[in-house]
């Protein structure tokens, strides 16, 4: 018994507004880098789903490099995020301004 496709999509877009959420609502750059992390695994979760229901590899492939990309802005987001932590003391995004000495 498989799940129904409409739960699928459903479930995809309660975790995107849920990343969207995060990013609009918190202040906290570890917060918002995390909310972001979560919006793209739910587009990752569409795109396995219509894969799936047109039955092509076409949405499996995408998500290997939508996770390729993640994988290497995480790496640079969380190297970013120290280095402002380490110069400023904060990760509150309404304390950092960077443009500004």
């Amino acid at each position: 018994m498989t799940v129904p496709y409409s739960w699928v999509m459903a479930l995809s877009a309660a975790i995107f507004v849920i990343g969207v959420a995060g990013v609009l609502l918190r202040r906290n750059v570890l917060v918002m880098f995390m909310s972001i992390e979560l919006m793209l695994n739910a587009v990752n979760l569409a795109f396995v789903a219509l894969a799936r229901r047109l039955g092509s590899m076409d949405g499996q492939v995408i998500v290997f490099f939508v996770m390729t990309v993640a994988a290497a802005e995480a790496a640079v987001g969380l190297g970013i995020i120290i280095s402002m932590f380490r110069n400023r003391e904060t990760v509150n995004a309404d304390e950092l301004n960077l443009l500004r000495w």
